[in-house]
């Protein structure tokens, strides 16, 4: 496989999507949203993400800028909302797994193009990373579509499928605009509708996907099995360390994610990737929710890099 996915891309990169709490039983309530936690990452690795989304005129929408002021975040891609509240997500389990009931009508569903416009002008942007969730309504779709558009910047798509805010067509549609992907097994073998039981089978539905989707490069998380990248050059794959200390894996994806993104940005290959982004996903594992104010994580994980 070549040394590097891409040249090391240039710019920060525009985070867009939800941010949101996640609601535990007994009401704890934990800041969070896929693209809130990716960009929580980027921002203690250092790259100073601009983060795009939507909150509510609410004390949730306060404790979001409090905590991105608090970790020195750019909040100025974030819009508030005198209709719709702060995002919200009931988390409960059904035996090992996590069972999320997403509230509809929330903020983040209704990015506007206009603030957003005002936010990135003049900024050196690199890409445009996105989840899925927030194409699940009309207005903040039609902003990102504007957006891509307009700006001309390559996409990393981060696939989250959760019923009943998915269906095929929109998510093919996403996968279109992309240049890179991200997606684990389950998801790959739903999109995808193939024989995906076995290692070959999962390399041979990535590959399908590059093709028909013509993207330069497709992620594929496999929980403690692992994750694998497939490009043009081949597949490269790899083990999770132990996680001693398991505490909770929600963040594990975004955890991976975040680095993903992060060694795009320094022109990592795509073992460096794999490697590094499984280490801190398992990091992740053993703390609490799924990011951390701790920065001596992040310098410590850097410094593991060669770039403390």
């Amino acid at each position: 496989m070549a040394s590097t996915i891409i040249p090391p891309l240039q710019g920060k990169p525009l985070i867009y999507g939800e941010v949101l709490f996640d609601i535990f039983p007994g009401d704890k309530k934990v800041l969070g949203g896929a693209p809130f936690n990716v960009a929580w990452h980027l921002q203690g690795f250092g790259l100073s993400p601009l983060l795009v989304s939507r909150i509510g005129s609410d004390d949730e929408g306060n404790s979001v800028v409090d905590a991105m002021h608090q970790w020195a975040m750019d909040s100025s891609g974030i819009q508030r909302d005198l209709v719709y509240p702060t995002g919200g997500v009931e988390i409960s389990m059904q035996g090992t797994d996590h069972r999320f009931d997403i509230r509809p009508e929330q903020a983040y569903d209704h990015i506007d193009f206009e603030p957003l416009d005002d936010a990135v002008r003049g900024q050196n942007l690199s890409l445009i990373y996105q989840g899925s969730l927030i194409a699940r309504n009309p207005a903040s779709r039609d902003t990102l579509q504007r957006l891509i558009s307009e700006k001309h910047l390559p996409v990393f798509v981060d696939v989250n499928l959760r019923d009943p805010w998915w269906d095929t067509a929109t998510v093919e549609g996403l996968l279109k605009t992309a240049r890179w992907a991200k997606l684990n097994d389950e998801e790959l073998g739903t999109v995808l509708p193939a024989t995906v039981q076995t290692d070959d089978g999962l390399e041979r539905a990535a590959k399908e996907a590059l093709s028909r989707f013509e993207l330069d490069a497709i992620v594929v998380t496999r929980g403690a099995d692992g994750a694998f990248i497939t490009s043009l050059d081949g597949t490269v794959s790899g083990k999770p360390p132990a996680v001693e200390n398991l505490v909770d894996s929600v963040g594990a994806g975004d955890a991976f994610c975040a680095v993903t993104l992060f060694g795009l940005h320094k022109g990592w290959s795509a073992s460096e990737i794999i490697g590094r982004a499984l280490a801190f996903a398992s990091a992740v594992c053993e703390q609490r929710g799924a990011t951390s104010p701790d920065r001596d994580l992040y310098e410590r994980t850097l410094a593991g890099w060669g770039l403390g």
